[in-house]
């Protein structure tokens, strides 16, 4: 076989067995749950909400999705401002001291109004709802610590 056979024969080869080595990961190692998407795949799938249910749930979800976008641009004008400050200062100086604080006080309030959303949901759900959501929400938050 000449050199440039045996150059594409390798390529191609090299190739399939790339692509075999990327289905073969993903069949083996599952992709990462972010924490909205497993509190919600137990919400909606589940729990076995009633009609009832499932409106207050979605009445609740509209209302926190415009909540949270407010406070997610908050926060990213916080760390703009955070930026700017940085760049005019070039150190810890009193401008970046005020915008780090002004940055954590819209992290919390994002994490303060989750939490507030968290709780209204679980106040929908019957008692044994209540009890796999409540698993569901410390899995959630735990899951790095393990």
């Amino acid at each position: 076989m000449n050199p440039l056979r045996w150059t594409i024969v390798i390529a191609v080869v090299a190739f399939l067995a790339g692509i075999a080595g990327v289905f073969v990961g993903r069949a083996l190692i599952p992709a990462a749950q972010t924490q909205g998407t497993e509190l919600h795949e137990v919400l909606h799938h589940q729990l076995q909400l009633d009609a009832g249910q499932e409106a207050r749930l979605d009445a609740l979800e509209q209302q926190f999705a415009i909540r949270r976008r407010a406070l997610e641009l908050e926060l990213r004008a916080a760390n703009a401002r955070l930026a700017g400050a940085i760049q005019a200062e070039h150190g810890n100086g009193p401008q970046v001291a005020a915008a780090v604080d002004a940055s954590h006080a819209a992290m919390g309030e994002l994490q303060k109004e989750t939490l507030a959303h968290i709780f209204a949901m679980r106040q929908i759900l019957r008692p044994d709802q209540a009890r796999k959501f409540d698993q569901a929400v410390v899995k959630a938050l735990t899951v790095d610590a393990r």
